[in-house]
């Protein structure tokens, strides 16, 4: 198993402008880079945990965190809202993967 700790939506400049869905898209892409670092991919992922900064940014997030994801073998979820994030993120994700 491969557990990631919680991403957030940054890149080589800090975090990304452009609201809940641009973070969500620049942390899959995170995780996705991550994963296959350490030899696993998003089509391993069997478990997500998802915080949000305001739990009504629920649905816009789910908009692009399913389409990294078949739609056949979404990994199982949990999301909620917390009080706050570090650098002001809206969204940070950690999942677990197995290895290929």
């Amino acid at each position: 198993m491969l557990y990631l700790s919680g991403q957030l939506g940054t890149d080589s400049s800090g975090l990304v402008s452009g609201g809940i869905k641009a973070e969500t898209k620049q942390t899959m892409e995170n995780i996705r880079r991550l994963l296959e670092r350490h030899g696993s991919s998003l089509n391993q992922v069997v478990k997500c945990t998802v915080m949000l900064a305001d739990i009504s940014e629920r649905d816009a997030m789910n908009e692009v965190y399913v389409t990294y994801f078949a739609k056949d073998r979404l990994p199982a979820r949990s999301a909620f809202g917390v009080s706050g994030l570090v650098l002001g993120a809206r969204v940070e994700i950690e999942c677990w993967a197995t290895l290929k």
